[in-house]
């Protein structure tokens, strides 16, 4: 197995993780409406919601952060990065990976499996309301999160290392963009013809991969 393949494999550990317990959304708009609608028509609010609330949110929010990183899709500095060239982006990475990222991702781990361990030793609940639910198995999802987020965080260290030796970055694993709801829409349309279609698609894609060229040949100069 190539390194491309391991660094592949990385991406679909996060993004198979990510797009699971996305599902969680779902789940949480639902409990939100009900409540709701309890709580305002019926005149009868749930005491333990607003702790199912915050674990549902708690657990999609950390279990889905592998995956935003494998999609490079966490906030950053974008007006200075996108204009600096590959190799720069890779050493500023690489610096910040191991000054902040490591450590801080250890800790995680560290910290999360004692406090979860803790939690499931006195068999904790939630003290926020009477009588509140159980939160040990919320508890044990902070060091699975952070594993995750410590394999992921690995495979773009080994990315930034591959970058300082090409001058270019590797593939990543592709996921769904905004160019695939446009082709998904166009093709679901009872108003447009195939050559239309093509002809749509094809100017998308071109439009695309314009930008994307702008972008690295704006960096190269740089």
């Amino acid at each position: 197995m190539n390194l491309n393949k391991l660094l592949i494999t990385a991406d679909r550990i996060s993004t198979w993780a990510g797009k699971a317990f996305a599902w969680l959304i779902m789940i949480l708009m639902t409990v939100v409406c009900v409540e709701v609608f309890k709580r305002y028509i019926l005149n009868a609010p749930t005491a333990w919601i607003f702790d199912a609330e915050n674990m549902l949110y708690g657990t999609l929010f950390m279990m889905c952060g592998a995956y935003t990183l494998a999609q490079d899709a966490h906030v950053r500095g974008d007006f200075l990065y996108s204009s600096m060239r590959p190799r720069t982006q890779a050493i500023l990475d690489l610096v910040l990976y191991i000054v902040f990222f490591i450590p801080g991702v250890i800790a995680l781990v560290y910290a999360g499996y004692d406090y979860a361990a803790y939690s499931w030793s006195i068999g904790e609940h939630s003290n926020v309301t009477a009588n509140g639910p159980p939160v040990y198995q919320f508890k044990t999802v902070i060091p699975i999160a952070g594993v995750l987020v410590m394999i992921q965080g690995l495979a773009e260290i080994v990315r930034c290392a591959v970058c300082l030796k090409t001058g270019r970055w590797p593939d990543r694993l592709k996921d769904v963009e905004e160019i695939d709801v446009v082709e998904e829409q166009l093709a679901q349309s009872e108003y447009v013809d195939e050559e239309s279609r093509k002809r749509a698609i094809e100017s998308v894609h071109d439009i695309d991969e314009a930008a994307k060229q702008r972008a690295a040949t704006k960096g190269a100069e740089r």
